[in-house]
């Protein structure tokens, strides 16, 4: 089996180990609540943002029929989700108090993305063909292109559509990865 296609398989387990990491380890921490927490909660709650925001377009956890999706988040980058994953998984570090480990989470995060989106941009491709291969063109992996951003306007973001709550139901788990730091903090 390819790494690519494995890390694609089990992605949910191995986003998981940075952060299993970050809630038995005490070493060096930073006792700065008033930093650590605030910062911590507001990158989770961005990356819950940015799930919900991609969530209502894509409808992975929804049971609605699949097709390829290019609107809401996914006209400014290709991968929304995976970006709102590092984002939770940052933050959860950060909350663990752990700083040092941060800046070793993002780039877990980015390699083991990496991995998993060079197996499902190929799936994708033999799945949808021409049409994929034209958005693999148009619209960037990870970082937004600043001037589609600003030419887009706020009319075409899609923040809210008729899947809204559905994708705030589908992404409200997110806010467990806080559970274990708060015990953590308790102990």
């Amino acid at each position: 089996m390819l790494v690519s296609q494995w890390a694609y398989r089990f992605r949910g387990y191995l986003i998981t180990l940075p952060l299993i990491f970050a809630f038995f380890c005490y070493r060096w921490e930073i006792e700065v609540e008033t930093f650590v927490w605030p910062l911590g909660i507001y990158l989770v709650l961005a990356g819950m943002i940015l799930r919900i925001w991609a969530q209502q377009h894509l409808h992975y956890r929804l049971k609605v029929r699949k097709h390829l999706t290019t609107t809401g988040p996914y006209s400014f980058v290709r991968n929304p989700m995976y970006i709102g994953n590092a984002l939770i998984c940052i933050g959860g570090t950060i909350i663990s108090e752990l700083l040092w480990l941060a800046p070793i989470t993002f780039l877990y995060c980015l390699c083991l993305y990496s991995l998993v989106v060079r197996y499902e941009e190929s799936h994708l491709l033999s799945k949808y063909g021409g049409s994929y291969r034209r958005y693999l063109g148009e619209v960037p992996r990870w970082v937004p292109s600043m001037s589609d951003m600003r030419r887009a306007g706020l009319k075409s973001l899609g923040l809210r559509n008729e899947y809204f709550r559905y994708s705030i139901y589908a992404e409200i788990h997110c806010l467990l990865i806080l559970l274990p730091y708060l015990f953590k903090e308790i102990l």
